[in-house]
This record gives C-alpha cells, structure tokens and sequence, in this order.
C-alpha cells in the first residue's frame, strides 16, 4: 500500500531506453552515422543506469 505511489524509475529508463534506440535506428538507416552514434552512446548510459539499479 504504501509502496502505491512511488514512482518506478526503472519503467522510465526503459522507455527512455527503448525510443532512444528507435530514433537511432532511424538515424542508422537515413545515413545519418553521427547522430546514430550520438544516440546510441546516450541509449548505452541509460542501460549502465537500469542495470545499476536493478542490482
């Protein structure tokens, strides 16, 4: 009960994670290797996040 309003980070960081790698993807396949590259780096330090703190 009292655990109802926490908010659940993890949830967040994977949705940040997981539209992060779709835009990179998009980028991968417009040609646009830079940004690819950009957010491919920021998608990776989102999942050094998530599996931080699911341990």
């Amino acid at each position: 009960m009292f655990g109802l309003f926490k908010k659940n980070t993890t949830k967040k960081l994977e949705k940040k994670y997981a539209d992060l790698m779709t835009k990179a993807v998009e980028a991968q396949r417009n040609g646009n290797i830079d940004l690819y590259s950009k957010l491919s780096f920021e998608a990776d330090e989102i999942l050094k996040e998530i599996e931080e703190k699911s341990n």
